[in-house]
């Protein structure tokens, strides 16, 4: 069985690397708009808060718990964002994808598709997952709409899951996808990668 990460994962129009420091730069100029940051439970706009993010990041993979990728788009080599596998559980081969988060630019493109795709396929064709898991902000309206039109399945909602910035608690509706609807999945976005351009 395959690695969970950290690895580099390859599609048409993106690439997922491994996060790593040196990457700093890049990533703040991709998260220089404050939207990027709305309904994240962290604001790495700052070189400081990016050093934090990106250490916390590298712990947690040092530990086996997240695999955090930078996503690179080919067609400029341009680092536009960031997501990751988190809450990692080897022994029953599950895992959440998160702490995604991209330019504006890149919204409303084949960049995300392409990166949960990369992400999906990886998990239950290498890893042998058995269920992976997706979950966001209450509030974020166009992140559970892109949830929903992968395919994924609404669980519920997780309430009081986390406290945000702002000191408010965030509840998080999380949605799975298990290995049984996997091919129906894969198919479907295949289909909606095939005309896209990023």
């Amino acid at each position: 069985m395959a690695s969970l990460g950290p690895l580099t994962l390859t599609g048409t129009h993106i690439q997922l690397e491994p996060l790593r420091a040196e990457h700093a730069a890049a990533l703040l100029d991709a998260g220089r708009a404050p939207e990027v940051w709305t309904f994240m439970s962290a604001r790495a706009a700052t070189p400081e808060a990016m050093e934090r993010w990106l250490a916390r990041a590298l712990q947690a993979e040092g530990l086996g718990r997240e695999y955090p990728f930078v996503v690179r788009r080919l067609k400029d080599d341009r680092i536009v964002g960031s997501t990751r596998y988190l809450a990692v559980q080897e022994e029953d081969r599950t895992a959440e994808i998160g702490w995604t988060w991209y330019e504006p630019a890149a919204w409303a493109t084949a960049i995300n598709p392409e990166a949960k795709f990369l992400l999906l396929r990886h998990a239950f064709e290498d890893w042998h997952a058995i269920r992976i898991a997706l979950k966001t902000d209450i509030r974020n309206l166009r992140s559970q709409s892109a949830i929903i039109k992968l395919g994924a399945v609404y669980e519920g909602t997780l309430r009081n899951q986390r406290i945000r910035p702002d000191g408010s608690y965030r509840d998080s509706p999380i949605y799975s996808i298990i290995e049984s609807e996997w091919p129906l999945v894969k198919r479907s976005l295949e289909a909606r990668l095939a005309p896209v351009s990023p």
